[in-house]
């Protein structure tokens, strides 16, 4: 008697389906491929945007109306992922948002005052935006960004130390300001800070590449460093060396083993020589040595006085303290002192008052406190953050002395931290650091 074939077939578990999909989406983020011709256009985009981010001759420049293009593109077409952090992250920035407008409100130059809150507004989202684009293939988008940044930063490097020593005709005029080489930017301070972040990536590639393939990295981190020195900014200097030591230390403390703990010191021994050298080298040109003894001293003619830098700044503290909704942007330099207060923490509370201002303190604050707990889990993105995460406290320290809070780079910085802070479990092993050594967790792979 034959048997009827079964009316059933069977079917693959809840659970098998779960492993499948999780596994699937473990290769294609580690591969980083993006499905469609429309992602990799995408992708290309933001590499174009961020290699233009080093050409500011004037305002809005190129890399704006790219940049509101991608705020745009990529969430619609998938390329960000987001999350409850991330949410409260955007919700920080609108409130920042929120009280520049409402101190626009009492502005005596509303319109000025509420043009530069929207400009704030727009540089948050996009950093909302960034922060979503690196989280969704942190690995990948994080080194295409850097790439692109380094072409950018060596693009305006190149053209800061030809404008400085006249090396092509009209050079000097167009790539120079008051006798500071300022490159492809309008301001040799947003030049030199500007150039921290690709330099300190080029450190990460000399430390964790082979010896011979390091030399053009190391020749790339040189003429950047040249340029920051040209640049003759004293915040871009404290930016660059502080930026060097924390990427140096918390590689150090973070390397897997005593052997790369050695490199580390050894190549960052090197480092320090080549920029001793630099210096000696540049200080034979009587333009560079007359600049540098004019610059290299912790106060300058213009910071004392009743119409200095610290005159400005304890107006400000009294203005803050008086006027809890704040002034609204750019009142104080037009109404009360003769130029902007120098210290981004407090120009923040007089543009957007205390609710705004503290929202801004709160987000720096945090990302700093998230960023060193995040330092201590070991993952294979960790190398990367490392960078970004030491450009973006160097860059907030500077804050301190200049007025940082239209600058792009500092809120590409802080998605980025972000970014790779909300980045899936795939990227980052749970294991944290404990006594120094690695908890058994996945192994730290140092991207070549």
């Amino acid at each position: 008697m034959s048997t009827a074939p079964s009316a059933y077939v069977a079917l693959p578990s809840a659970a098998s389906i779960t492993t499948s999909c999780r596994q699937r989406g473990r290769r294609a983020a580690k591969t980083g491929r993006a499905p469609g011709t429309v992602h990799r256009l995408a992708l290309a985009a933001v590499w174009l945007t961020i290699a233009l981010s080093g050409i500011v001759f004037s305002e809005p420049a190129p890399v704006d109306a790219l940049t509101m293009g991608l705020i745009v593109l990529l969430p619609v077409i998938g390329l960000v992922r987001t999350s409850p952090v991330l949410v409260l992250y955007l919700s920080a920035w609108l409130i920042v948002a929120a009280g520049g407008y409402m101190a626009s409100a009492v502005a005596p130059e509303m319109q000025t005052s509420v043009i530069f809150t929207t400009v704030s507004l727009y540089l948050s989202l996009a950093s909302v935006v960034f922060a979503g684009f690196v989280a969704r293939r942190p690995g990948p988008h994080t080194t295409l960004i850097l790439n692109a940044w380094t072409w950018a930063g060596m693009i305006a490097a190149a053209a800061a130390i030809i404008g400085y020593f006249s090396l092509l005709p009209g050079a000097f005029e167009l790539f120079t300001k008051y006798g500071r080489a300022s490159g492809t930017f309008k301001d040799p301070n947003v030049l030199g800070a500007f150039l921290v972040a690709p330099v300190l990536y080029m450190l990460h590639l000399v430390v964790s590449r082979p010896l011979h393939r390091a030399v053009i990295p190391l020749a790339a981190a040189g003429v950047m460093v040249l340029a920051v020195l040209l640049s003759f900014s004293r915040g871009a200097w404290a930016n660059l060396a502080f930026g060097v030591l924390i990427y140096g230390y918390l590689t150090f403390v973070t390397a897997p083993g005593s052997g790369q703990r050695a490199r580390v010191f050894l190549l960052g021994s090197a480092g320090v020589a080549m920029l001793a050298g630099l210096v000696v080298i540049a200080a034979q040109f009587d333009a560079v040595a007359d600049l540098l003894s004019q610059r290299a001293t912790l106060e300058q003619s213009y910071d004392s006085g009743p119409d200095g830098r610290f005159a400005g700044q304890a107006k400000a503290l009294d203005l803050i303290a008086e006027t809890p909704q704040g002034i609204g942007a750019l009142t104080f330099s037009s109404k009360y002192h003769r130029e902007e207060v120098h210290n981004v923490y407090l120009s923040i509370l007089l543009n957007a008052g205390w609710l705004g201002g503290g929202a801004y303190w709160l987000i720096v604050a945090v990302t700093a406190g998230s960023g060193l707990r995040h330092v201590l889990r070991s993952g294979e993105t960790r190398p990367l953050f490392l960078v970004i995460y030491a450009a973006f406290l160097a860059t907030a320290c500077e804050g301190v002395i200049i007025d940082s809070d239209h600058w792009r780079h500092f809120y590409l910085l802080a998605g980025m931290v972000w970014g790779l802070m909300t980045a899936p479990d795939i990227w980052v092993a749970s294991a944290p650091m404990v006594r120094g050594r690695r908890s058994p967790g996945i192994r730290t792979r140092l991207p070549a």
